[in-house]
């Protein structure tokens, strides 16, 4: 309960909050698989379930007390998502609104809970769909999406040539993702490939550094005693950086730049490959708040300079750097299934202050770019407005840069070929496709007048 009220009240991100509280418990692994899918469901699926708590209540369930609201979602998760013991699960949530001080509530939560179910989760899909104004706002309740994301994530389908797998991807947001490991020892980062897979592991599919447990157990147990070069990160977060490495040779002392690192899982790849290529990374973060994840995050690397600042401010020095990773802020609605509070927090407002953000750091990274550099721009978003409409446009002003084929690049070092489906040449990844979160990766270059090769 805590978790879920932190992320109610403090905005907190359950995936970090979790494992910390799950630490501090020292709960074992069946108890943290446990406590991992209580939470984590109950967010998943907080937009259905409060569609379901409406009618079988007298009262809108926005007035509610907080907590009581939260032990009521998470009452409905035990009943409709874990097919616990109706008798338990009414009982036990009956005793969680009583230990955190709102007793008053008891009798009220016991009647909607037995209220709920009355019904399986089936039939309750049934009904709610068969009430849907429209095919959208069916989706979204018996997905438990926002209708707008979802109208967003039918367009973004269909730009990338995937007409139809809407369904396919709104399941997906909803299932618990792999969770990806890279190896950025030195050795490994050499030979561009894994050098020291671990028995109980199995490689990626795309990703030369990329793994996972066979039993999707914890990853402390290869994580620990590696001094930070094997960690967890996401297989779509890896090729993101790893395009921009993979581009062409890298030049000695050939200057690089993160413009917006936090929390720093793709600045530690550039630094891996930076420091065995003797190429200078600055990697840089405009929230000091966040400037410990980054700097944990780069510690096996000596040789990174870190700064704070803007990362428009980057236009103020035209010409200075040959690689430049721009993550951009974004929704972060590709990344709906390992933070699936996400879906709840972001509205169309959010996506249109973005863009103007995005916009301006991609313009700045190609005033900062020398002729013949490169530029990777990435979201973890495939809202067209956030990716597409952003390179478009970043092209149209600045006609000295030209944009390149995503997935040959990454095909030179990808383990399975990796294709665009529409006829574009930045990739979308796609959770039911790939496995890996919805990134965007867009590859831009400077034409350099003293050469034919741009």
């Amino acid at each position: 309960m805590g978790v879920l009220d932190a992320v109610d009240r403090d905005d907190a991100y359950a995936n970090l909050v979790l494992p910390a509280r799950i630490a501090a418990a020292g709960l074992d692994s069946r108890d943290a698989g446990l406590a991992t899918e209580l939470c984590h469901g109950t967010l998943r699926w907080r937009g259905l379930y409060d569609e379901i708590l409406s009618r079988v209540s007298n009262r809108p369930i926005e007035e509610l007390n907080p907590t009581v609201r939260n032990i009521l979602r998470l009452g409905v998760h035990q009943l409709l998502g874990m097919r616990t013991d109706t008798h338990a699960a009414v009982n036990e949530t009956v005793e969680l609104v009583r230990s955190h001080g709102v007793s008053n509530a008891a009798g009220f939560t016991n009647a909607l809970l037995r209220r709920v179910s009355e019904k399986s989760r089936d039939e309750w899909l049934g009904e709610i769909a068969e009430g849907a104004p429209s095919r959208i706002d069916a989706l979204a309740m018996t997905t438990s999406h926002p209708a707008w994301i979802v109208r967003a994530l039918e367009k973004s389908l269909a730009a990338d040539g995937r007409v139809g797998a809407l369904e396919s991807v709104l399941e997906a947001d909803n299932a618990p993702g792999p969770l990806g490991l890279i190896d950025l020892h030195p050795e490994s980062i050499a030979s561009g490939a894994l050098q020291k897979l671990p028995s109980e592991c199995v490689a990626a599919n795309y990703s030369p550094l990329a793994f996972a447990l066979v039993d999707g157990g914890n990853p402390s147990r290869v994580t620990s005693g590696s001094s930070g070069f094997v960690r967890v990160q996401d297989e779509g977060s890896q090729l993101a950086a790893l395009v921009l490495v993979a581009a062409r040779p890298v030049d000695p002392h050939e200057r690089w730049l993160d413009m917006c690192a936090a929390p720093g899982g793709k600045a530690a790849v550039l630094a891996a490959f930076s420091e065995t290529s003797h190429a200078e990374l600055t990697v840089n973060e405009v929230n000091p708040s966040r400037l410990p994840l980054v700097r944990s995050a780069l510690k096996p690397w000596s040789r990174v300079v870190v700064t704070e600042c803007d990362g428009r401010d980057f236009a103020a020095k035209p010409g200075t750097f040959d690689r430049i990773l721009v993550d951009a802020p974004c929704s972060g609605l590709g990344a709906l299934r390992r933070r699936p509070e996400a879906r709840w927090r972001k509205t169309p407002v959010d996506i249109s202050s973005l863009t103007g953000i995005q916009h301006d750091l991609l313009d700045a990274a190609l005033v900062a770019l020398k002729p013949g550099g490169l530029v990777a721009y990435v979201t973890c978003s495939p809202h067209v407005a956030e990716t597409r409409s952003i390179v478009n446009k970043a092209l149209g002003e600045h006609p000295d840069c030209v944009e390149r084929d995503v997935a040959s690049v990454l095909n030179t070092v990808s383990r399975t070929p990796i294709s665009s489906n529409a006829n574009n040449l930045s990739v979308q990844l796609w959770p039911d496709l790939h496995g890996t979160d919805a990134m965007f990766i867009s590859l831009l270059a400077k034409r350099d007048p003293t050469t034919m090769d741009n």
